[in-house]
């Protein structure tokens, strides 16, 4: 649509873009508005960018002049034919003043025609490309039953390696377990496209493959136009400098609502990283981001699927100032609290300084974390088991027959189900604000699992509502799942309570640290003969002793002395889990 107006001898022409031929998608996501109104626009350049289920397109600009406004906001569904945008177009040369609507259209809609012609030409070479007899594969990261992104510790092949369906790729690895990404083609590898130490989820390019078959479908090739196309930003690699980082605070600060002037950068330009490659921003941001001397691998996206937007890069810019001026944090390790000092040990013999992996890393953080948030209280007693234990050794027979063994554990875990269903005080999580609490209406029990990586702690379901054949059946997997970094992240999610089991091991007592934002952990100890006076005399009994910790804040001392209690009379009479 065009609309003319006239002022002081000059025509304004008011021309209103739409969304162009897309190649087949439907409806598509505005996901980034590259300029602001007023803003001057040449032919071709980006205003704005669509993201389809597939790709992400530039939508280029078929006239210049200055952007009156948008007529889409971030985060509409557009299709084709659809107005996105009105702008100003200028003009007081006579000639094309006077050009007819239809010289016009005809003009704006050159860009469109010579993309049809270079699809028609593409397709017309189709037929030579279809008698090859291999195809190239893009190979993907499978579902990981997560959305976050995990990182690549290993990368198991090489380019021209003959591989096989199922066959490991990589090997990733979350924040509590490492998992092998099988191959889900045979062929050979013709490029990685991924490095170690790269961040991946679901969906992720990882390698291209060579595959027998079918000819791949035909390339269509880029239109050719007479204009020349602007390179697109390189996103900056490796750390920021702190200069630009700090002129761009102060444009930002100064005026929050306009783009701020480029910092003093070094004349050679930045590599672009493997991980700076991967980061989900558009070509808007990802120029911001280099003006400033910005890594985008350092900010957390706040738009659609973790998008980095334009004020994720601002905010990011401001809270790097600010941390400037708290060197303090650095003197108490961020905690508040002086770290330990550093010692050489060297001087007192030999050494060796071991690596430690990414799990012992995280179970060190998260511990501490726990340790300093959570107000700890550790309540004591002793179980008779002698009863269960006999009852448990004769499943053995009929445990051979299903193929499952009864231990301990499944009983501790179905006992502490019903407690929590009796208890539902220990069912909770207190709310981020700290003002509420959380009551759960579903009954998850997590178990710690000593592997040789760490520690992790897999997720029993529902365990309310399964008897000790199901929970037994389901140990064993997730056990023997931890013990080969096979876990998923969400076989690891959303525990209510958790079992820390030391009977194998040995030892009297221990105070297990609780697994927030859980508000319990149960820790159970080697078992042992014990005389236990039963009124007339002293008899032996198998005690089972247990160590209950608990959060203060949402836990006080009479509810942890009943859930005890109430724990204590399940495992000595196992008849009451029937009921």
């Amino acid at each position: 649509m065009i609309a003319e107006n006239t002022n002081k001898g000059i025509n304004v022409t008011i021309q209103t873009i739409v969304v162009p031929d897309l190649g087949g998608a439907e409806t598509v996501e505005v996901i980034e508005l590259g300029l602001n109104p007023g803003d001057s626009i040449e032919v071709e350049d980006a205003l704005l960018v669509l993201e389809s289920d597939k790709a992400t397109m530039d939508i280029p600009s078929p006239a210049a002049g200055a952007l009156v406004k948008y007529l889409v906001a971030e985060g509409a569904t557009v299709r084709v034919g659809d107005a996105i945008a009105e702008i100003d177009v200028a003009d007081e040369a006579t000639a094309e003043t006077e050009a007819e609507p239809e010289e016009v259209e005809q003009v704006t809609n050159e860009p469109l025609v010579e993309a049809a012609v270079a699809t028609e030409q593409a397709q017309e070479q189709a037929p030579q490309v279809a008698a090859a007899s291999s195809a190239e594969q893009m190979i993907l990261v499978p579902d990981i039953g997560s959305d976050d992104k995990v990182e690549l510790i290993e990368v198991c092949i090489a380019v021209g390696d003959e591989v096989n369906e199922g066959d490991t790729l990589i090997v990733l690895e979350s924040d509590k377990a490492t998992m092998d990404v099988p191959s889900t083609h045979s062929g050979k590898v013709l490029e990685i496209v991924v490095a170690e130490g790269a961040k991946l989820g679901t969906g992720d390019a990882v390698a291209l493959f060579e595959v027998a078959g079918d000819a791949p479908a035909p390339v269509v090739a880029k239109p050719v136009t007479d204009k020349p196309v602007a390179d697109k930003p390189v996103a900056p690699a490796a750390a920021p400098v702190a200069a630009p980082i700090e002129a761009a605070a102060d444009a930002i600060q100064s005026a929050p609502g306009q783009p701020a002037q480029p910092a003093a950068v070094a004349a050679a330009e930045p590599a672009l990283s493997s991980d700076a490659a991967q980061v989900y921003a558009g070509p808007a941001v990802r120029l911001i981001a280099r003006e400033l001397g910005v890594a985008l691998t350092e900010v957390s996206g706040t738009g659609p699927r973790g998008r980095i937007l334009k004020d994720d890069v601002s905010n990011y810019v401001k809270q790097v100032i600010k941390n400037k001026d708290a060197p303090a944090a650095a003197a108490t390790g961020g905690s508040g609290i002086p770290v330990v000092p550093a010692v050489d040990f060297s001087q007192f013999g030999q050494i060796e300084e071991l690596p430690m992996s990414k799990i012992q890393k995280l179970t060190a953080a998260n511990m501490q974390r726990n340790w300093l948030n959570v107000p700890h209280v550790t309540q004591f007693d002793d179980a008779d088991i002698t009863d269960l234990e006999a009852f448990r050794k004769g499943l053995k027979a009929e445990g051979e027959k299903r193929g499952v063994r009864v231990t301990p554990v499944a009983f501790l875990i179905k006992a502490i189900g019903a407690a929590l269903e009796a208890n539902p005080e220990f069912n909770r999580s207190l709310a981020a604000d700290g003002q509420n609490l959380i009551q759960k209406h579903y009954c998850h029990v997590g178990m710690a699992v000593d592997t040789p990586r760490g520690l992790v702690v897999p997720v029993i379901r529902d365990v309310n509502e399964k008897g000790i054949w199901d929970i037994s059946a389901e140990i064993s997997l997730l056990a023997g799942k931890a013990r080969d970094g096979k876990l998923k992240p969400a076989e690891m999610q959303g525990g209510c309570f958790t079992l820390s089991s030391l009977g194998a091991i040995g030892g009297n007592g221990f105070t297990p640290i609780v697994n927030a934002p859980e508000v319990g952990i149960l820790g159970v100890s080697k078992s042992q003969m014990k005389p236990v006076w039963d009124g007339a005399e002293f008899v032996p009994r198998l005690l089972l002793p247990m160590a209950l910790s608990y959060d203060h804040r949402a836990i006080n001392g009479g509810d942890a002395g009943r859930f005890m209690t109430h724990l204590v009379k399940l495992l000595s009479d196992i008849r009451y889990l029937a009921l």
